[in-house]
């Protein structure tokens, strides 16, 4: 009997990634990347002068369609299987990546009447031009006291749908009335497959503010945000959402050769790729955080219980696992703060010696970090280059302090990362401090393959660091739902937790702390929570009229 194979895909930020695990293990037959055309559209719409404000981050919803067409039949000619041993397709996705579309479900930016509008794209997660209305939602809802805001933590990010929406309404009244409905782009790419829009509860529960018992927030709430948005449920927001995992349908014909499977393969619903990732790795009980470590991390945990916690991004009954309430915390920088600073800050020195050597830069750098005793450097930054997820607010920004005549690149590089480990420790000490303990760290993506990384994060947690030696832990999770949606007649499984289980992989490389650097690092931990709560809290305007005046000068 031929083995049976799950097709998981990660749609990611610059690329989309797509594995083939076989369904008794888990054991991935292979692998294939490929990135998006267009990438990531943050200054001009493709083919045009139209230039885009400070804070946008759009996509050409056609790039997931050419990145399905390329990657499908590559990893299946890579694995040397047959399509028809594919038994089901899974898929995760960044959220909120959000979208307008017609009745028809074809993206207003395919039609030339709107294609000129940056409103009618779609709006990738990391679009944070909405801050101003993610503001008036929170202030809203405060004021209102909606049961709603407890679970994300007291405020709505600016990531997120209704801020998204909220900012289209206002900017480009067109696009909003033009649009009959408003997806995520992880729905929309099932929607496309399989002919059916099934909104998944993931993306609902973390980013669009769906509740399983209570469903989205009240008409009257709606309208007082805004009197247009009074019937935006019922009218835009239309369809059923389902649990990530379930059959949402099959491949017709035409879909199916156009990608190169075979007809009636089952499609799941679709999951955001943070969430997919503790499916990937195995983890299906609570004390443990999973980190999910690409251009920004997740923090992802489960528990039997529902509390609500300050800083939290939120808390989802059934959200990841069926049976547990799944929570999100994040960093909204991570592996991109350090692209910044090896692009713009780098010496060329460095540069040679990595060519020479045949290293990379972060290796040249990791070499010289290692020598750096904690607190040598005399540094210590703050991870906000990209906002700050703790504080619900994309208005902060990043800081370094303590730089002199004599600091270099290197120590630069290692007071970044442990300022990541530093945001990481805040929300563990957070989480614990609220009822949930946490015992251990389960790291995976790009920046969680950095040895520096996940020795710095272990020693300022004191918590082991096991790194999956998988790099695709989204696609595998991904695939998991694939396996649910088939089912065991076909070779499947009909629990996700069982199909985790299963198929996740978290063997890999432990990091454990070293007791030698715990007293070093307890001392600039506190240096941390004093810029923390300096520019965070008590003096959170002085970022936020720089921001203003970069905005405001259009320097970038």
């Amino acid at each position: 009997m031929k083995d049976k194979y799950s097709l998981g895909i990660d749609f990611g930020t610059e690329s989309a990634r797509f594995i083939l695990a076989r369904t008794s293990d888990g054991e991935i037959a292979s692998t294939a990347v490929v990135k998006y055309p267009h990438g990531v559209l943050d200054s001009t719409l493709p083919d045009s002068t139209i230039k885009l404000g400070p804070d946008w981050a759009l996509q050409d919803p056609g790039d997931y369609w050419e990145v399905l067409t390329q990657g499908i039949p590559e990893v299946i000619q890579r694995a040397c299987i047959l399509p028809e041993q594919v038994i089901g397709i899974g898929i995760d996705f960044t959220s909120c990546t959000m979208l307008p579309v017609d009745k028809y479900g074809q993206p207003l930016c395919r039609d030339e009447r709107y294609r000129s509008n940056p409103h009618s794209w779609v709006k990738l997660w990391k679009h944070h031009a909405a801050q101003r209305e993610a503001d008036l939602i929170n202030d809203i809802a405060e004021k209102r006291k909606e049961k709603f805001l407890k679970r994300y933590g007291g405020k709505i990010s600016s990531e997120w749908m209704l801020p998204k929406i909220l900012q289209i309404l206002r900017e480009a009244p067109e696009i909003y009335e033009a649009a009959d409905q408003f997806v995520e782009a992880a729905d929309w790419i099932v929607w496309q497959l399989t002919g059916n829009l099934c909104r998944n509860s993931c993306c609902a529960g973390y980013k669009a503010i769906w509740n399983k018992r209570e469903g989205y927030p009240s008409k009257e709430f709606l309208a007082s945000v805004d009197p247009r948005l009074e019937n935006l449920v019922d009218e835009k927001l239309k369809g059923k959402v389902y649990p990530s995992g379930i059959r949402a349908g099959t491949l017709s014909k035409e879909i199916a050769q156009r990608i190169g499977l075979e007809p009636g393969t089952p499609v799941a619903t679709a999951i955001i790729d943070a969430h997919a990732s503790v499916l990937g790795l195995g983890v299906t009980a609570p004390g443990k955080i999973v980190l999910v470590m690409g251009t920004s991390i997740c923090h992802m945990f489960l528990s039997p219980e529902e509390r609500f916690i300050p800083g939290v991004a939120g808390v989802v009954e059934d959200g990841i696992l069926p049976g547990f309430f799944g929570y999100e915390a994040g960093q909204a920088a991570g592996g991109d703060m350090l692209a910044w600073f090896i692009d713009n800050l780098v010496s060329n020195e460095m540069q040679q010696e990595a060519e020479a050597r045949g290293m990379s830069i972060h290796q040249v750098l990791a070499e010289r970090a290692l020598r750096i005793e904690p607190g040598g450097h005399g540094l210590v930054a703050l991870d906000w280059w990209n906002g700050s997820r703790f504080l619900g607010t994309a208005d902060l920004s990043g800081l370094i302090v303590g730089c002199t005549l004599k600091t270099k690149c290197e120590h630069i590089y290692l007071a970044l990362i442990e300022s990541l480990a530093f945001g990481t420790k805040m929300i563990i000490d957070n989480i614990t401090e609220n009822g949930i303990p946490v015992k251990e760290l389960y790291g995976c993506g790009s920046l969680a393959a950095n040895d520096l990384v996940a020795q710095t994060f272990a020693d300022v947690t004191g918590l082991p660091f096991k790194r999956t030696k998988t790099p695709h832990a989204s696609a595998v999770g991904a695939a998991v739902l694939g396996a649910v949606a088939a089912g065991s007649s076909k070779g499947g499984y009909d629990s996700v937790i069982e199909a985790s289980e299963r198929m996740g992989k978290v063997e890999g490389r432990v990091f454990e702390p070293r007791p030698a650097v715990k007293k070093q690092y307890a001392e600039l931990y506190k240096a941390y929570r004093i810029l923390h709560r300096y520019f965070g809290e008590t003096n959170k305007e002085v970022m936020k009229v720089l921001k203003q005046l970069r905005h405001t000068l259009n320097c970038f």
